[in-house]
């Protein structure tokens, strides 16, 4: 089996906090909210594609569903005058109702603006993913997307992986680029780690981003566990 762990799933406990934080008290529950909570992530991932949705937070209480979207493109998801906002709720609650479950919980729906989205790697993964789609150059993409990157004074290291049918070619190979220091295996590292498949006519290209922001010491209350 292989040794490499998931960047995110590695710190939990330690940098990172769970993005899903319920306690369900019953198998029946358990079973119930993980299958809202990934219905919930597969409807926000297909309705917010191209809004540069960082992560998505899902809270439960007794009766309340809180949703928090984190995003760098705020306005996109919101809308003018708070309609698309609106319209997602709407049609996230009307999702839950279809679901059939044992009590319909009160929706709560947050939109949070991503400060620095050069530092993120879902947002950086999306720009490479868009890029792609209109058919650029994939070398000259990695290129330009590291240098805007490794611009950004938080990050000390960046690495980029794409495989597919690179270049309309007609064999699938992977083609990396790398920047600076990515420590994988050190637990004070703060590395954030996405990956997403832009759709091509040839198929599907993957996509994978390291981003390395520096060490996160046990006294270093000042940096945000996210």
């Amino acid at each position: 089996m292989t040794k490499i762990v998931h960047p995110y799933a590695h710190r939990l406990g330690i940098l990172r906090d769970w993005q899903s934080r319920w306690f369900a008290g019953s198998a029946k529950k358990n079973r119930e909210f993980i299958r809202t909570d990934a219905m919930i992530r597969q409807f926000l991932t297909k309705r917010l594609r191209g809004s540069y949705v960082s992560h998505v937070e899902i809270e439960r209480s007794q009766k309340d569903l809180r949703v928090q979207i984190h995003t760098a493109r705020p306005g996109m998801v919101i809308g003018r005058s708070g309609e698309g906002a609106t319209k997602l709720k709407k049609d996230l609650h009307q999702m839950l109702k279809s679901m059939k479950l044992s009590s319909v919980p009160a929706l709560h729906l947050d939109v949070i603006e991503v400060r620095s989205p050069e530092s993120n790697a879902a947002i950086v993964a999306g720009m490479v993913v868009e890029s792609l789609e209109k058919r650029l150059p994939f070398r000259r993409v990695l290129k330009q997307t590291i240098d805007k990157v490794m611009a950004n004074r938080d990050v000390k290291g960046v690495r980029i992986a794409v495989a597919g049918m690179l270049g309309s070619g007609s064999m699938s190979r992977t083609e990396e680029l790398k920047r600076g220091r990515i420590p994988l295996q050190t637990f004070r590292a703060d590395i954030d780690y996405a990956q997403i498949a832009a759709q091509l006519p040839l198929g599907k290209i993957g996509v994978k981003v390291w981003i390395y922001r520096g060490d996160i010491f046990a006294d270093d209350a000042s940096r945000p566990k996210v």
